[in-house]
């Protein structure tokens, strides 16, 4: 941070640590004893997409990467783009192996990343759900480098479960860095990888 930007107030934003992912496989254990949610074996990545062809390219490795054990039974990746325009890649990988889910998200946005699409990164979200199939997403803002919980209600519509979500928060304060300010707390309404399908 410069002189200026101290006398002015201004503050750099905090730089995305990827392997915060890592804690995800230790805060699924907390969850699952405090609350009862277990993964789904789904998560996603989203990012805004750009036009050209380095894009294009850089999208393709991510398929190639993340597709290299379809032949042994593993899941195709699935590109889908929202109703905003964001661009969603969504992983699956057995429930019980969420350390192998989150090495891909991670790969994928070091992927991003390394070929300079950093600022089109988004978020990452990793599916949960207890008994009754409530679902639960913990989401990577990847621009502040925290996690935050994000329940909608079943049965459709945009509502959300606000009470699970703060109380996911309580559990989850000792495993993962917690976006602090809930006005951050986007939802992200219909993202692959939110519902076990």
């Amino acid at each position: 941070m410069g002189f200026w930007d101290a006398v002015l107030g201004r503050s750099k934003p905090a730089r995305p640590d990827l392997d915060q992912l890592f804690a995800l496989p230790s805060a699924a254990v907390t969850l699952e004893a405090g609350a009862g949610f277990t993964p789904t074996g789904l998560g996603s990545v989203c990012f805004a997409s750009v036009e050209g062809g380095a894009f294009d390219r850089i999208q393709e490795e991510v398929r190639a990467l993340l597709d290299a054990d379809t032949e042994r039974g593993g899941a195709p990746v699935e590109f889908s783009r929202d109703g905003y325009g964001y661009t969603w890649l969504l992983a699956r990988q057995p429930p019980a192996d969420l350390a192998a889910l989150v090495s891909d998200l991670h790969a994928v946005n070091t992927l991003l990343q390394e070929a300079g699409f950093g600022p089109q990164l988004l978020c990452s979200l990793v599916g949960f759900q207890d008994a009754e199939a409530r679902p639960l997403a913990l989401v990577y803002l990847y621009k502040r480098g925290t996690f935050y919980p994000f329940a909608p209600l079943p049965g459709g519509g945009e509502r959300r479960n606000n009470a699970l979500e703060l109380q996911a928060r309580g559990l989850l304060a000792d495993d993962l860095r917690v976006e602090e300010d809930l006005g951050r707390w986007f939802p992200v309404w219909g993202a692959p990888g939110l519902r076990a399908s």
